[in-house]
């Protein structure tokens, strides 16, 4: 319906230009369109799950390579593997893969058309049209961002799953997969038999470590389905750590409002904040586009600014997202705005988290703190609460849960994380302090309220889960804090002990 409707709305708005290659020339002046030639661009990188962050980050970065002559020889073909990115694929070519970012900035942002995709690979059973675009010898990067929960990791041992359903058919079935996995797998061992040479695999997304996290699930399946080929993958090819960070909000009827007033037909805007940073280590085996040219740091202390961004702005977004959900606050820039969310933000960060982060030359890590406070109160973002709270089990896992432990192990403060943790827990409840329904938003939710709710009358039941807190669980000091304070949340209210902790 909404679709008709935009569709409706191109018809009836005069001047209004249906985004296209045809139509670059004539896009408005304060537009930045792109200046080469698509015609004469030549895929390099697969990009699997080719969403809004890809777009407005590692595609913005090669664009701007590709302004001044260079890096053609690199552009993006997009894939995916579930059946909703056929929608996507079809909205993409409609518009020749061109897509509108529009920065969000109070007093006006730049508006910039990327052209750096020109392709999307059909989304078809088995992935066969996958495979066949990464065994291409002229792929010599495949990236992807696939949600921190994609890698198959076991959530209560962090070790690769090999008795997920979908692995077990990738191990029995290598040559019909219906993991992301599976497909790369299918793809690198097609490039060993015809000599088509090694690529890198590079994750973008928040994981520590990442690369690493890659080649352990990749290498896990292969040698599951053919030793040989695993061995061809950990000699061959290469799995550089990365950092990425830009703040980029779900596409929805506002988005779409946006671009259509700037005079433009897209279909698949991207908004984004005006920060962008991406940090990598220098381990591309077959070649890598100049990006450090467009501002891409390559350094070896890719892990300590991971886990700086890791800890204080994705674990900072999870502080906001629970007591912002109770509270049925709608976006983060309201949440952070409200005065007690505020100040637990930064006391638990700067307290409770800083003291775990490593130090990194020229960066100020209370100063830091500081900025992802002010990047979050952009009110322009409209970065929804529902969103960053999205599968909450393994984002608490992969960046609040490292930081718990270290405290408890080097007897540091862990008050602002134990109130954390109580707020996750009476937030899985499902139920806002109004009466409101919160919807299910996490994979395991089915899991999670049943004894959140339970945990009201028995605070231990929710750290007894140790599928998810392992021996943190057997941890006295956790205990009676977290158990304190979900008391307190439950008895007197989300903003009563917010209060408490802040005066504290």
């Amino acid at each position: 319906m909404l679709e008709c409707g935009w569709w409706q709305l191109d018809e009836l708005t005069p001047g209004l230009r249906r985004l296209s290659n045809d139509n670059l020339g004539s896009m408005p002046d304060n537009i930045r369109v792109p200046l080469f030639d698509r015609s004469n661009l030549s895929a390099g990188i697969v990009h699997i799950g080719l969403g809004n962050f890809h777009r407005a980050h590692q595609a913005w970065y090669l664009q701007q390579l590709m302004q001044t002559g260079a890096a053609h020889d690199w552009a993006i073909i997009g894939a995916g593997v579930k059946q909703r990115d056929k929608e996507q694929c079809q909205k993409l070519a409609a518009q020749d893969y061109l897509t509108t970012l529009i920065e969000l900035e109070t007093g006006g942002g730049a508006v910039e058309i990327v052209g750096s995709m020109i392709g999307f690979v059909p989304v078809i059973a088995n992935h066969a049209a996958l495979i066949a675009q990464m065994s291409d010898p002229a792929i010599r990067i495949v990236s992807m961002t696939i949600t921190e929960g994609g890698y198959y990791m076991d959530i209560a041992t962090d070790e690769f799953d090999a008795t997920h359903p979908d692995i077990l058919h990738d191990i029995t079935n290598p040559d019909h997969p219906c993991t992301v996995f599976g497909a790369i797998a299918a793809a690198l061992d097609r490039r060993r038999r015809l000599g088509a040479g090694p690529v890198t695999l590079q994750s973008c997304d928040n994981l520590q470590s990442n690369g690493e996290v890659l080649q352990h699930s990749l290498t896990s399946l292969a040698h599951l389905q053919d030793p040989q080929l695993a061995d061809w993958i950990t000699e061959n090819c290469s799995f550089p750590n990365a950092m990425v960070d830009c703040i980029v909000p779900a596409t929805g009827p506002n988005e779409l409002k946006l671009v259509r007033q700037l005079g433009i037909a897209d279909d698949v805007p991207v908004t984004h904040e005006s920060f962008r940073q991406w940090v990598i280590e220098d381990k591309f085996c077959a070649g890598r586009p100049d990006w450090q040219q467009a501002g891409v740091i390559f350094s070896n202390q890719v892990c300590d600014y991971e886990l700086m961004k890791i800890r204080l702005l994705n674990g900072g977004h999870q502080f906001l997202s629970s007591p912002g959900e109770i509270l049925g606050i709608g976006t983060i820039s309201d949440t952070i705005s409200h005065p007690l969310i505020n100040r637990m933000f930064h006391k638990v960060l700067v307290e409770d988290v800083v003291p775990h982060v490593r130090p990194i030359s020229g960066i100020n890590l209370v100063g830091y703190v500081k900025q992802v406070a002010t990047r979050f109160s952009n009110p322009l973002l409209a970065d929804t609460v529902r969103r960053v709270a999205a599968d909450g089990l393994h984002r608490r896992k992969r960046f609040v849960q490292p930081t718990l432990r270290e405290a408890l192990a080097e007897g540091r403060s862990i008050e602002g994380l134990a109130l954390a943790e109580a707020l996750w827990s009476r937030m899985c409840a499902g139920k806002r302090e109004d009466g409101s329904i919160i919807a299910p938003n996490d994979p395991n939710w089915e899991r999670l309220q049943p004894v959140a709710n339970k945990a009201r009358s028995d605070s231990s039941i929710w750290l007894k889960q140790r599928w998810i807190y392992g021996d943190l669980a057997d941890n006295p000091e956790l205990l009676n804090a977290f158990s304190r304070w979900l008391q307190y949340i439950w008895n007197h209210g989300t903003e009563a002990a917010l209060d408490s902790y802040v005066r504290m």
